[in-house]
């Protein structure tokens, strides 16, 4: 063959190498007890504000871990730090075992689930797609993603109007949305920031209820509340804070003293027994 003819003659290159992107696997189950969060001597700063100084907390598997404490303590600064979304100004924040920084994006979406105080949503999404954004995370089959959106709905009581636009709700009804997308994603460790702040009575039992559950499943549950009630009900472990810090930790009926809880909300309490199940009780002392 003239040399001209190879030369005239286009090469083939070879076909253009797809890498594929390694999707993560979700976490092992957890055994009751387990630690999958927390906090060792936080500090966050918001912009040059110190909000947490020198926060430690622990958040196990099989437990409801409630944040209280007044306005401006620190309770959603501290729940974003859990979730890897503040950066911490010393301390470390450690999620399954390895400091949060350490996980990607994709492998926290896996172990974490996040539900913000308020969701809303620039374009018209139905409930249902506002849920089935939770199995996002997960390489499943359609037919699990149906499941896990499915349950979350019924657990959450939106199925009714699973066809209707999210922007056409009330507040209560979009927050119990927000809390079925959470649940649909089937994260070990939910971070649930005010999540009975809009919601009517019947409703904030059932939120409550549904994170027992969860703990009981084996998740780990941690939950800002301004009801003191619902977090003496609800809660295995309360951590109330005060400036910025841990001003105390443990089992209701060990923390909620009447003393404690007038000197950090500043306003007197009452701390009493149910009379008929010895429940506490937590109420302002009111002179009417």
């Amino acid at each position: 063959m003239h040399p001209a003819s190879v030369r005239d003659t286009p090469s083939k290159d070879p076909p253009p190498v797809r890498l594929l992107r390694h999707r993560p696997t979700p976490p092992a189950p957890a055994s009751p007890g387990d630690i999958l969060a927390g906090t060792e001597s936080l500090h966050v700063r918001l912009g040059a504000r110190p909000v947490l100084h020198g926060v430690s907390v622990t958040v196990r598997a099989g437990e409801v871990l409630a944040l209280v404490g007044p306005n401006g303590a620190g309770k959603s600064t501290l729940l974003s730090a859990l979730a890897a979304d503040l950066p911490a100004a010393e301390g470390v924040v450690r999620i399954h075992g390895r400091p949060a920084t350490d996980w990607s994006a994709p492998e926290l979406a896996l172990r974490r689930a996040v539900l913000p105080q308020s969701a809303s949503l620039s374009f018209p999404f139905t409930v249902e797609e506002v849920v089935r954004m939770g199995r996002a995370p997960h390489a499943t089959s359609p037919a699990e993603d149906d499941l896990a959106v499915a349950e979350a709905m019924a657990a959450t009581e939106v199925s009714a109007f699973a066809l209707r636009p999210f922007s056409a709700l009330s507040g209560g009804e979009r927050a119990r949305v927000a809390l079925a997308r959470v649940l649909a994603q089937r994260a070990p460790l939910l971070l649930l920031d005010e999540p009975t702040a809009a919601l009517d009575l019947k409703h904030q039992e059932l939120v409550l209820r549904l994170c027992r559950e969860r703990a009981r499943a084996g998740d780990a549950v941690v939950v800002v509340l301004h009801d003191l009630g619902l977090a003496a009900a609800y809660a295995h472990r309360v951590a109330v804070l005060r400036g910025g810090r841990v001003a105390a930790e443990g089992p209701p009926a060990e923390v909620f003293s009447e003393q404690l809880l007038s000197e950090v909300y500043d306003q007197p309490v009452e701390v009493l027994s149910h009379p008929r199940t010895g429940g506490l009780l937590v109420t302002p002392l009111r002179n009417l």
